[in-house]
């Protein structure tokens, strides 16, 4: 993946956002099954809660749904197209506080005032400088018991394998990822990240990482992504990390998608 300034290129000027991400969902059945079957499920007992931080909500696929989940949210991106759009969208909500930032600090997000931050489907973008940063800020903002639930790269976990099967001519290349027999790196996923990296990394910044679900994605089985769930040394949350793999999700996700079709009116999101 690139550096801030690439994704903020990417975002603000380049990406076609008419679908406000939800494209991203169509796997799954589309937004409202992504996070009611997948994601709400993985974070029920954090909330609802006081005040919630969203960290990169693009154009407000998740906020729609965590706005309802708290008293306060700060949604916070480095891209100031996304902040404007989220700003338009949710105009009827007067508990959102909309803050660009420079794509790895929280200066507008007080000590301690957190209860749960999120951040799913984009994280997975940045690097290892990036995420660390992220973490040592969230260990200034979240409140005694908070917690936060990251979704991260864990391609680095494959070392070298990424870069070697880049080299793959590219009409042999997509066939190859779509069977699982390569990682999918089609998936733009940070190749400096891993699962037991930004556990070390929280344990330098002073955050306990208490669980990780190591992940595949669309494609294949490899485990390239990881959900995170982090909270603060001491807290009623804190415990000796645990570790899950999940190499099913597209099962998962094939379920919930069949399910949601046959249970839900159609709409945009909800296109399988």
């Amino acid at each position: 993946m690139g550096d801030i300034e690439q994704n903020v290129d990417i975002w603000q000027d380049h990406w076609d956002w008419s679908d406000e991400g939800d494209q991203w969902s169509a796997w799954w059945g589309g937004t409202p099954a992504l996070w009611h079957g997948a994601l709400l499920p993985r974070i029920h007992a954090f909330v609802p809660t006081g005040t919630i931080l969203e960290i990169a909500p693009g154009f407000g696929r998740w906020t729609q749904f965590l706005k309802d989940l708290c008293d306060r949210l700060v949604i916070v991106d480095l891209t100031e197209r996304c902040i404007e759009h989220c700003r338009i969208r949710f105009a009827a909500s007067s508990n959102i506080e909309y803050v660009v930032n420079d794509g790895r600090t929280l200066e507008s997000v007080a000590d301690a005032s957190v209860d749960f931050a999120f951040s799913f489907d984009s994280l997975v973008h940045v690097e290892a400088d990036v995420i660390e940063s992220y973490l040592a800020e969230l260990q200034r903002v979240l409140t005694r018991d908070g917690v936060a639930f990251i979704h991260h790269s864990n391609l680095g976990a494959y070392g070298r394998v990424p870069r070697l099967v880049r080299r793959i001519p590219q009409r042999a290349l997509g066939p190859l990822a779509r069977r699982g027999v390569v990682p999918d790196v089609f998936a733009w996923r940070a190749e400096s990240v891993t699962a037991d990296g930004v556990a070390a990394m929280c344990d330098r910044v002073g955050l306990g990482c208490i669980s990780q679900e190591r992940i595949s994605w669309e494609r294949g089985r490899f485990l390239i992504d990881t959900l995170s769930l982090v909270a603060r040394r001491g807290s009623r949350w804190d415990r000796p990390r645990v570790v899950v793999d999940n190499p099913g999700v597209r099962r998962e996700a094939y379920r919930m998608a069949m399910l949601w079709a046959s249970t839900s009116p159609p709409s945009r999101s909800n296109r399988p």
